[in-house]
């Protein structure tokens, strides 16, 4: 399964009309691979939604496009037509600067636009935005680049969604859909194997060149504790252990939040495992397959992981050592697997400051009560992962690609 070209860093200094074409190339292959992602949905797929932290396949089709119309288009394209006046309402998510919006629990109560006009309407918007690049001169070029570099990264957020999603849409069907059935899970190394944080003083956070986010900013310095952090993600086989070892009804593993969960929802295994003739089973892409003892445990919740890391007389890392070790090269699949949950919350950087205006409103307003997962997953697009990167969900959440890996303080 093929994944979208790297998005071209506006860092690169190139001719002007080197520049235009390169970022002409780089929207068409973004926009390109949301569409090769939603191609094996039919339009009823693509209008579900299972739950409302999820979203219809059809609803991030129109929702990366509306951020496209809305910050770019209608702020530097002067001639720009709008699709459809009523979109704003629908496809807004949350930025409150730029207007009222539909109620996220409800985006799949919107049956209209169908998933044809939704083509129709990245189809105008593509080619409005590619005109613009084309057209855009020297200066009127440097002040749209940064727009529509965010655009792109903020659409392979949307990529990756729109895989997690629609996998949680399959998992509520008792006919266990396949989303491809050739699909197959990228090879993980297994092993027990701990390598030596690198203790003192340390950076962390963007300081480089190219894009980031600006929670990822500003960089820092940070103290790290003398330790060990494993060089491998907890797999199946750990956590079958885990399961035979009664770790989903011993209380005293659990926070309480997480032990609420777990009696509340009855949870016994991770997410989309189910017996099947005696045997553990997890939904995937591909359908309903048997559990790899080898592969690394996937959808997992914070609060799993910190049960687990209890139970194996561990500790999950902080978002600083799980940084500086993977800067070191100490672990293995620290990128590509499954998204690794740490024990830091997500709050803001010394000294941060969000943005002013609607885009600000892209991470700051969310630094409260969630935790912070490094690394990238399987459904992560190509491009878009980074050392620094600050992915943060709420503890109970496990319709993501997560996982963990330990730490070892002894």
């Amino acid at each position: 399964m093929p994944l979208a070209a790297p998005v071209l860093e506006r860092d690169a200094v190139l001719p002007g009309a080197t520049a235009r074409r390169r970022w002409a190339d780089a929207f068409k292959t973004v926009r390109a691979e949301t569409e090769r992602r939603a191609a094996p949905l039919s339009p009823e797929d693509q209008g579900v939604q299972s739950m409302p932290d999820a979203s219809p396949t059809k609803w991030h089709r129109a929702h990366t496009t509306w951020f496209f119309e809305q910050f770019l288009l209608k702020a530097h394209a002067t001639d720009y037509r709008e699709f459809d006046e009523r979109f704003g309402f629908l496809f807004n998510s949350y930025y409150v600067a730029a207007g009222p919006r539909h109620a996220r629990p409800e985006r799949g109560t919107i049956t209209r636009p169908d998933a044809g006009e939704v083509a129709d309407y990245r189809a105008h918007v593509d080619a409005a935005v590619l005109d613009l690049i084309e057209r855009a001169d020297d200066s009127a070029l440097a002040a749209i680049v940064p727009i529509v570099e965010i655009g792109l990264h903020h659409e392979q957020q949307h990529q990756e969604l729109l895989y997690t999603d629609i996998l949680h849409a399959f998992a509520q069907n008792p006919t266990n859909p396949a989303y491809d059935p050739r699909w197959r899970p990228p090879a993980a190394q297994s092993g027990r194997d701990y390598a030596a944080l690198p203790a003192g003083i340390r950076r962390i956070g963007h300081g480089e060149a190219g894009f980031c986010f600006d929670n990822e900013q500003p960089a820092h310095d940070v103290l790290l504790r003398e330790g060990k952090i494993a060089r491998h993600l907890v797999t199946n086989g750990e956590w079958l252990e885990f399961i035979a070892a009664g770790g989903y009804a011993r209380h005293e593993l659990w926070l309480s939040d997480g032990w609420a969960k777990v009696q509340d929802d009855g949870w016994c295994a991770p997410g989309y495992w189910r017996e099947v003739g005696g045997a553990w089973h997890s939904l995937t892409l591909a359908g309903l397959k048997p559990v790899d003892p080898a592969a690394p445990v996937c959808h997992v919740s914070y609060y799993e992981a910190d049960a687990f890391a209890r139970w194996a007389g561990k500790h999950l890392p902080s978002e600083a050592e799980w940084e500086v070790a993977a800067r070191a090269g100490l672990l293995y699949d620290a990128f590509g697997a499954v998204w690794q949950w740490t024990r830091s919350a997500y709050l803001p950087y010394p000294a941060y400051c969000a943005a002013e205006g609607a885009l600000g409103e892209y991470n700051g307003k969310f630094m409260v009560n969630q935790m912070v997962l490094r690394g990238s997953s399987l459904a992560t697009p190509a491009g878009h992962a980074r050392p620094s990167y600050r992915n943060f969900f709420h503890p109970p959440a496990r319709w993501q690609f997560s996982g963990l890996r330990l730490v070892d303080y002894s």
